[in-house]
């Protein structure tokens, strides 16, 4: 009983964010201290459906980016974190992966924001993706780098005495073995990159309009509905990578 009732509980802590984006997104000319919207109007979705919508178009920017770095973040850390287990100093390597996350997002961007406009990339989709892959690697790194451990080094060896090429040892061995943890290394730079709104602000230069930066742009406009759809935008992505990792990761073997 006691469970039933803190289950209950903690879903409508859970869902009162969510039911009151929903009521700022349709409400209107709701002010204190009225407790409901005295007006509702579906015309801030009805927007969404528009072929010129800004929030589409930053959700597909979103997307692409978020989806591209963590592709690109997993594998590279995948890499990168063998070569660190293999150093003659693994220590030292993996305190250097540490060095992004030294500083705010925000400065880090401004201290790389010189090379981004030497490379022609300054308020394009490829600076702002340079930029973020510079935050996720290290990310992707330090969670892999677990996974090299000398049981993996092992079975690579058993596979390859086995008659396995290199190829084939990764193909069938290592990759397999690394899956769980692969899965979770690609939602969490995903969810890096999607919600990061500081570098991608920065690098940017106001061109490159994820939703991120839209959901901050209508709050400081005072534009509650705007902000309230876009917000809604914002966490279906992540929710829905909710349950399929949960779905995923949980399964027992």
């Amino acid at each position: 009983m006691r469970s039933r009732l803190l289950t209950t509980i903690l879903l409508i802590l859970f869902a009162l964010p969510f039911g009151l984006l929903g009521l700022l997104a349709v409400g209107e000319g709701w002010r204190f201290p009225e407790v409901l919207p005295p007006a509702y109007s579906l015309e801030p979705l009805r927007g969404l459906v528009a072929a010129d919508n800004d929030l589409l178009a930053g959700l597909g920017k979103s997307l692409l980016l978020a989806s591209v770095v963590a592709v690109l973040a997993t594998a590279g850390g995948f890499v990168v974190a063998r070569a660190i287990a293999g150093a003659r100093r693994p220590g030292r390597w993996t305190a250097l992966s540490y060095l992004p996350y030294a500083l705010p997002p925000v400065l880090l961007a401004v201290l790389i924001q010189p090379f981004i406009i030497r490379m022609h990339l300054s308020g394009s989709v490829g600076g702002v993706l340079l930029g973020l892959l510079l935050l996720a690697l290290p990310f992707a790194t330090l969670l892999l780098g677990s996974f090299w451990s000398q049981r993996a080094t092992e079975y690579e060896q058993l596979a390859r005495t086995l008659g396995c090429t290199p190829r084939q040892a990764l193909r069938r061995v290592l990759l397999p073995l690394a899956a769980p943890l692969l899965r979770t290394t690609l939602v969490q730079t995903f969810l890096l990159a999607w919600f990061d709104f500081g570098l991608t602000n920065v690098l940017s230069v106001g061109k490159v309009r994820t939703l991120t930066v839209q959901v901050f742009t209508y709050v400081g406009e005072a534009n509650g509905p705007l902000a309230a759809v876009a917000s809604l935008l914002l966490v279906l992505p992540p929710m829905l990578l909710l349950l399929v990792n949960k779905s995923a990761l949980l399964r027992k073997p």
